[in-house]
């Protein structure tokens, strides 16, 4: 215990076991610490390949761990085991240009290794399926029915691939794919026996999920080629995305000709696009995307990484693009493969490092690396081979143990097929495309790469483990723009205000309008005891001018809206805007209604109101006043109870502006409403519009009528007259113009100045220049003492109406007199002459007595009827 701890670093404990050998520690007990030593010894028929002794030292063993490696029979008497690839050495994925140089490659690492299938020998029969599931079929049956038998099947393209493994349990056959990222392969139940060293293409779409999240992107959208591995890739990519609370907005899909899909994806204005698709129809893609102008800052392409890196350049006589169109379209798109290269520079199991191989298979390939379809593929090709060696080493016992022989499979044994897949199944070991293991499905684990095309080449930008949920970012990605677009529009909500100049100059009119309301109403109280202004009714002048001056009041609510004043207290001004204009249309209409009516019931119909001329109640005129203000205030208050107004907001079409930037602006425009509002203003409207139309008519019926008792009627009538024209015209203009706040402003609030200034002027200006121009500033009593006369006005006013009847009946009646006298005349001298014509009939000589006397001269020929017409 008196012995300070410390704390010492431990060797690693895989130096303490040897497959197919044994190891000795000397130098200690477990744990490996500082000194100990390990010797290595391998089994019979296995040879030691490295060191035999290794040292621990602060944690780490003096040399590498060596292995067993078993003495490989000659191969004169390896027994062949075969099998069946299809490459697709042309058509959407011409995959096998460079896959096939790096299975053969594989095949000769793997012959030559002495632990590894020792008794047998790896050999390759294989066809080009074109990526043609039709042609695939052809080359499949050769394969199963011409000799020799395979132990094993490797197509390439995810089309033939489903087709190559559903039908591959028919005959006991592992498929494993180097090529296939289609979500639909991993299927347990579909493809029982299908492994594939590529992995799905979902794998892809937790990147782009991360891509989308670090970029802030919430809208993209899509375009697929209408085949199984996109769509299943589509929909995974969906399920992903709304779980990370991300939006497809537009989701278009052809089968061979992009051109509509891509003018769709332009007109709804789509940013962030998912491309899926094969390498052929890529290009047709971004020939329509150039003649859209679907690229630039504005956009963002995401799209499958498994393309030559010089897809674009490609001369393909189905597209009408050049290669600098194809170029300037495709810079800038993001691309998300799966690691395929292992990026460390360790040693695999071939004993080769990544870029060895690639170095090596460079070597191999008839064209440049860019332009060889698969390039990138081909470490997973390379790996499959691997992988299947390894399995078949541990189904045939070449590990050390009992195991089957493997040149007793055929199509009908199911045990060696089941032990191949738990071999598969547990697969495991470091390759050049990084570390080999399958997941449950069958499908490769796999970092993730991304890159982007900057110049015209490819740039790695970063990796994603999605077992980890790890992003390494190395900050080198590029944009157009200067940093990443936005995933839409930006749009800008603006507000369109009324024109201050408009809503201050109005102001000042409706000001100085009331304050000449108030000048009109003071002089009308101070000179209420003048005759001449009594005979006028002032009180209801007074009633006009407080009407005049609430609707001048109701002009500056009208003008008020978000650029003054809150949202909290825009109804408060909505409602101050109906109150106001509602009881000033009632009080200043409203009084002259009621004169020209009383005007038109009393002198109209003369026999029947002869008495009511003589007497006026005034309070019935202050009544009728009184019932029209009253509904108003009724309709008002059950409106503001019942449907209250409130803000709402009108919105317009979307304005790019002048400057070329990625946003748009929404003009909104406030408006005063209620959910009925069409129904209230059809009641207000209909009752105002029914008062106006009436007022016009009395107004026209009582033009020649005159009276004292209310002596400016026609003042009233024309005052009536302009109120009714502006109003009947300006609240149909303003309900078309309610879009167009200035237009509208100025149509209602003119309107009210207007006819306000109006019924002012004509009333009250023509009675304040008659008492300063003629001095009628007397009171009724003053005037009576000034003339001594010792009647009250009513007598004197009727004295004086009898009298100017009496000489017009005078003149009527002489009138008649002389045109009777005249008549009288014509008829004696009628008389006369017919007399002159017929004179006095002699005696008849017969002797027969005469006819009859003559009649008298008044009746000879003479038709009374006329006489009677023509007296009339």
């Amino acid at each position: 215990m008196d012995t300070p701890s410390r704390c010492v670093r431990i060797c690693s404990k895989s130096y303490l076991t040897l497959e197919n050998g044994k190891v000795f520690l000397t130098g200690g007990d477990l744990p490996a610490l500082d000194g100990a030593r390990v010797d290595f010894r391998c089994d019979s028929d296995f040879h030691l390949v490295g060191s035999s002794r290794s040292i621990c030292s602060q944690g780490q063993w003096s040399t590498p761990k060596p292995h067993c490696q078993v003495n490989r029979t000659p191969h004169s008497e390896r027994r062949a085991v075969y099998i069946g690839a299809l490459f697709p050495m042309s058509g959407g994925w011409p995959g096998g240009q460079a896959c096939q140089p790096a299975v053969e490659m594989a095949l000769e690492d793997v012959n030559s290794r002495r632990d590894i299938l020792p008794d047998y020998e790896l050999k390759l029969i294989h066809h080009d399926s074109k990526c043609d599931p039709g042609q695939a079929t052809k080359y499949l049956y050769e394969l199963l029915y011409n000799d020799p038998i395979k132990i094993i099947l490797m197509p390439g393209c995810s089309s033939v691939s489903t087709l190559v493994a559903e039908a591959a349990r028919m005959w006991n056959l592992i498929v494993l794919s180097y090529g296939s990222s289609s979500p639909a392969l991993s299927n347990r139940q579909r493809f029982p026996t299908f492994f594939r060293t590529h992995p799905s293409a979902t794998l892809h779409n937790p990147t782009r999920v991360k891509l989308f999240e670090k970029w802030g992107w919430k809208k993209i959208a899509t375009i697929q080629q209408t085949t199984e591995v996109f769509t299943s890739t589509l929909d995974d990519l969906e399920e992903r995305v709304k779980e990370a609370g991300i939006e497809i907005t537009f989701r278009q899909s052809f089968f061979s000709d992009p051109a509509v899909p891509v003018k769709n994806l332009k007109r709804q204005d789509a940013r962030i696009i998912v491309g899926l698709f094969y390498e052929t129809e890529a290009r047709k893609v971004f020939c329509e995307v150039y003649k859209e102008r679907l690229f630039g800052k504005k956009y963002v392409w995401f799209l499958i990484g498994w393309y030559a890196d010089n897809w674009f350049k490609i001369y393909d006589p189905s597209i009408n693009c050049t290669v600098d169109e194809m170029t300037e379209a495709v810079e800038g798109h993001i691309t998300t493969e799966i690691v395929m290269l292992n990026p460390a520079n360790t040693r695999s199991i071939s004993n080769m490092t990544s870029q060895e191989f690639v170095e090596k298979l460079t070597k191999r390939l008839k064209r440049h690396p860019e332009e060889t379809g698969g390039f990138q593929e081909a470490p997973l090709a390379y790996d499959a081979i691997w992988a299947l060696a390894l399995a078949l080493n541990k189904t045939s016992g070449g590990g050390g143990r009992s195991g089957v022989r493997l040149e007793d499979f055929n199509y009908n044994n199911q045990t060696i097929t089941d032990q191949i897949y738990r071999a598969m199944n547990s697969s495991s070991f470091e390759g050049v495309s990084g570390h080999v293991v399958f997941d449950a499905s069958g499908s490769r684990m796999a970092w993730t790469l991304i890159e982007q095309l900057q110049g015209g080449s490819y740039k790695k930008i970063g990796y994603y483990d999605s077992t980890k949920d790890d992003l390494s970012w190395s900050k080198t990605d590029k944009w157009i723009g200067g940093s990443p677009p936005a995933d839409q529009t930006l749009v800008i909500k603006t507000f369109r205000f009324l024109s201050q100049k408009l809503f201050i100059s109005v102001s000042v009119l409706s000001s100085l309008g009331i304050v000449l309301a108030v000048v009109c109403l003071s002089f009308n109280i101070y000179n209420s005891h003048v005759r001449y202004i009594q005979n006028s009714q002032p009180n209801l002048n007074n009633l006009t001018a407080v009407g005049c001056s609430l609707a001048l009041a109701a002009v500056f609510p009208l003008g008020l809206d978000g650029y003054h004043i809150g949202r909290s207290q825009f109804p408060f001004v909505c409602q101050a805007r109906l109150w106001l204009l509602g009881l000033g249309f009632s009080l200043g209409y409203g009084s002259m209604f009621t004169k020209i009516w009383w005007v038109h019931t009393v002198f109209t119909k003369k026999e029947e109101k002869k008495e009511w001329r003589k007497t006026l109640e005034p309070w019935k005129l202050y009544a009728t006043v009184g019932l029209l203000v009253g509904m108003d205030v009724l309709t008002l208050a059950i409106w503001q109870i019942v449907d209250p107004l409130h803000r709402t907001i009108e919105t317009f079409a979307k304005e790019e502006p002048k400057e070329d930037i990625d946003v748009s602006i929404l003009p909104q425009l406030e408006h005063c409403s209620s959910k009925k509002m069409n129904t209230w203003l059809g009641i207000f409207y209909g009752y105002k519009g029914l008062l106006l139309l009436l007022g016009i008519f009395l107004a026209y019926e009582t033009k020649s009528v005159s009276t004292e008792k209310i002596n400016d009627h026609r003042a009233v009538g024309m005052a009536i007259y302009n109120v009714a024209v502006l109003c009947l015209i300006t609240a149909p203009v303003t309900m078309i113009l309610s879009s167009q706040q200035d237009a509208a402003f100025a149509f209602a609030s003119l309107a009210i100045v207007f006819s306000s200034y109006i019924t002012l002027v004509v009333l009250f200006v023509p009675k304040m220049r008659r008492l300063i121009t003629r001095g009628e500033w007397q009171s009724e009593a003053q005037d009576t003492m000034k003339t001594g006369s010792s009647t009250n006005n009513n007598e004197e006013e009727k004295s004086r109406l009898l009298e100017k009847e009496n000489r017009e009946l005078e003149k009527i009646i002489a009138e008649k007199e002389e045109r009777v006298s005249e008549l009288r005349h014509q008829l004696q001298s009628r008389q006369q002459l017919r007399s002159r014509r017929h004179p006095p009939t002699p005696p008849d000589p017969s002797g027969a007595l005469p006819r009859g006397p003559p009649e008298p001269p008044d009746r000879l020929s003479c038709d009374g009827s006329r006489v009677h017409l023509l007296y009339k």
